[in-house]
């Protein structure tokens, strides 16, 4: 993500333009920086006070909160999930995710079902005996 400019630099633009007069224009090309930049930070000034950067990100809050929240956990702990399946529950609840909001949520939250795990019982069936016959 860029940086914004330096304060020092948005302060001697702002100033050639509201002390010394010339344009923006002006002042734009003789800093180096956008036309566009430089008629921003004047207008920061005249509105804010101050040609300083606004905040750039932030905190964003979760999607799943409150008592939906406490539904999820419990229906997760309750019975067999998947993340596709829990996220039409939430959509039918009223409540729209997309399927990473909601693997962040069960990761975060150490919940996860295990289905059953691959071991050699489970390969004999139709095909080992097949092999068998074949050999």
């Amino acid at each position: 993500m860029a940086r914004p400019f330096s304060d020092d630099l948005r302060e001697r633009v702002v100033c050639a333009v509201t002390r010394e007069g010339p344009s923006c224009r002006a002042a734009a090309k003789r800093f180096g920086i956008g036309v566009s930049t430089a008629i921003d930070w004047v207008r920061r000034l005249r509105e804010t006070g101050s040609p300083a950067p606004g905040q750039m990100g932030g905190h964003k809050r979760r999607t799943i909160c409150g008592e939906q929240r406490v539904w999820l956990i419990e229906r997760c702990r309750a019975q067999a999930f998947t993340l596709r399946g829990l996220v039409a529950e939430l959509a039918e609840r009223g409540l729209k995710v997309d399927y990473s909001a909601v693997r962040t949520f069960v990761h975060e939250e150490g919940l996860s079902y295990k289905k059953r795990r691959w071991s050699p019982a489970n390969a004999s069936g139709p095909m080992s005996s097949r092999d068998e016959r074949a050999g």
